[in-house]
């Protein structure tokens, strides 16, 4: 993991991992001040929410959101359908501003876009969209700057807003975590998709080719879904591979990981009843004792495979920062973000994830490594990251 991680630093295309730059320069301070927007668009819902930051004395005032459906037309329609009517809720949303939410005089409103497809930021207010996934298939949209396509839509609508900062989900995470504590250096998402981010030396990104930038330290996006290079895989793994719709990619993923895994671990019954309505409401099977014994082990060696991968997969980064900076991580407390359904439902993997953890870097060091449950960060985060990058002194 830690060479993979290297190698995609020093290139584009270097390894599995894409290590893409965030351009988040400036992480949250505590000091921001005023009213941000969010817009968080990673599927067939998209939520907007306001923010309304109070500086070190008052920190997040107050917070409201609402969550909106995309027509399943408009995810077969042109860039021009679907911005626009993102935009139109965004400027309906904004008009039902007030109570503690002010903005201050003399500004244009703000926001952050958290936006979770496969985008090539080229600045922390730019990103070319590389393709639409999730069941998306809008026009006109791979290729072009998504913060211009929602600016446009925007204008369109009569709303005088900005995007001050396009972010994915994980490193908004990271941000809305680190606004709480500044140990925090890890962000990992544990859903129905994963990924994981961390905060990264300037000087360790060979590729920036010494391009100017503003600070010593930068967010990088691992997209550590497409991991594989020396994965332990199971003939399981290569059939559902084989069979997904991009071989060889986002090998290390969750397949239908649903809450009857969860459910059926919770079972502590002698005759495992809830296993039992389980198998029979799920796939229609009467079973004995022993079927369901054997379905518990089953489904207890996914989530411990799974629950030890990750936490791998955080030792790895854990020890590539600490090689390439000594004494960044190891020795001090050093705080994981954790996000997701997965990781938020189900105790028996958060469990196994941070066994593996301890077991991996042994009791001395793990013990100032903390695991923490970051409960929807990412929408905050990306208000906070649009408050780090506005045009206006805080």
């Amino acid at each position: 993991m830690a060479t993979d991680m290297r190698a995609g630093l020093a290139v584009d295309g270097g390894s599995d991992l894409k290590m893409i730059l965030s351009y988040v320069d400036c992480l949250p301070t505590g000091n921001e001040r005023g009213l941000f927007y969010t817009l968080d668009l990673g599927g067939t819902n998209f939520r907007v929410l306001r923010t309304q930051l109070g500086g070190k004395d008052d920190r997040v005032i107050a917070t409201e959101f609402e969550q909106v459906s995309i027509p399943q037309d408009l995810m077969f329609g042109t860039s021009e359908e679907l911005f626009d009517f993102i935009a139109s809720a965004l400027a309906k949303f904004v008009k039902k501003e007030g109570g503690k939410f002010v903005l201050p005089d003399g500004r244009s409103r703000e926001t952050g876009f958290a936006f979770s497809f496969p985008v090539k930021q080229t600045s922390i207010d730019s990103g070319i969209l590389i393709k639409w996934t999730k069941g998306f298939a809008v026009s006109g949209t791979p290729g072009k700057d998504v913060v211009a396509c929602l600016n446009e839509a925007m204008k369109r609508q009569g709303l005088d807003m900005r995007v001050s900062a396009l972010v994915n989900d994980t490193v908004a995470t990271l941000a809305g975590a680190r606004y709480w504590d500044n140990d925090v250096m890890v962000a990992v998402i544990l859903g129905t998709g994963t990924n994981a981010c961390y905060v990264e030396s300037v000087d360790a990104i060979l590729k920036l080719n010494g391009q100017k930038t503003t600070s010593r330290r930068t967010i990088v996006n691992t997209e550590w879904g497409a991991f594989s290079n020396g994965l332990p895989l199971t003939e399981f793994d290569r059939e559902m591979d084989a069979e997904s719709i991009n071989p060889g990619e986002q090998v290390c993923i969750l397949a239908k990981l649903t809450p009857n895994i969860s459910s059926i671990q919770q079972d502590t019954s002698e005759d495992l009843e809830a296993v039992g309505t389980i198998l029979y409401e799920a796939i229609g099977v009467d079973s004995n004792l022993d079927a369901r014994k054997m379905v518990v082990e089953v489904c207890d060696t996914i989530a411990k495979r799974g629950g030890r991968l990750a936490g791998a997969g955080i030792v790895g980064i854990l020890q590539k920062m600490e090689e390439d900076s000594k004494g960044i991580v190891f020795g001090k407390r050093t705080v994981v973000a954790m996000d997701g359904g997965l990781y938020e439902h189900h105790p028996q993997y958060r469990r196994y994830l941070k066994d593996a953890v301890t077991e991996l870097l042994g009791p001395e060091l793990s013990s100032n490594v903390v695991i923490e449950h970051s409960k929807d960060g990412s929408g905050i985060g990306a208000a906070l990251l649009a408050a780090t990058n506005s045009i206006y002194e805080h």
